[in-house]
């Protein structure tokens, strides 16, 4: 084996006779400088992304565009539940007005809550709430729980129920809704068995409609 250096370091190179190594094959090809600069991660070692990290919001379907916005609305509801329960546990007393923390029913709804008939209203429900003569429904952190699982621009159809539940642990600010866990009620029940006979939907194993609500 055979080496020439030749004139300068940046054209080292290295020759080889007669028959060379193939791994000493493809050094000869490179200079001293490149044996100083990283080489590159081999392709099937990068974490390929999926198309859909970087995929534009525009080029999505109606479909995914809608399951983004749901999940996003998802989030923010359970921001707005857990906001209120932290409001009630760490105060014991929190103005009925401060438990509608969604800011698309604030915006919409500037200065109401200073009106004649909701200072009426409000001052009532607090003396309820305090006195604890009688058992108030739904629990405090959930009054506004319609308001703020649904944020106002995504408003369809709203339900006022007519008969509302009265048993402890039932009512959740949610027409015809009730927690999990709890027994579904006669109306409830009713009312997916319409929906199952009219669209063939699937009756579900609990009462608890908040998905229902931020749809």
């Amino acid at each position: 084996m055979l080496l020439r250096f030749g004139s300068s370091l940046s054209s080292l190179k290295l020759h080889l006779y007669p028959h060379p190594h193939p791994h000493l094959i493809s050094m000869a090809a490179k200079t001293i400088t490149d044996f100083f600069n990283p080489n590159p991660a081999p392709a099937k070692r990068r974490k390929l992304s999926t198309s859909s990290d970087h995929q534009p919001f525009s080029s999505l379907t109606p479909d995914q565009k809608s399951r983004i916005e749901l999940n996003k609305c998802l989030a923010i509801s359970k921001r707005n539940l857990k906001l209120c329960s932290q409001k009630v546990e760490g105060s014991g007393y929190v103005k009925l007005e401060e438990l509608l923390v969604e800011d698309t029913w604030l915006q919409v709804l500037p200065g109401e809550f200073q009106k004649p008939y909701a200072l009426n209203l409000c001052k009532f429900v607090e003396a309820e709430l305090s006195s604890g003569a009688v058992p108030i429904f739904p629990p405090r952190h959930l009054i506004f729980n319609a308001l703020n699982s649904t944020p106002f621009h995504r408003v369809k159809v709203v339900i006022i129920g007519q008969d509302p539940y009265h048993g402890p642990g039932q009512a959740m600010g949610l027409s015809f809704s009730v927690p999990e866990g709890v027994k579904i009620p006669s109306s409830l029940a009713n009312i997916f068995k319409e929906l199952k006979q009219d669209l063939g939907c699937s009756i579900p194993l609990h009462g608890n409609l908040h998905k229902w609500a931020v749809q």
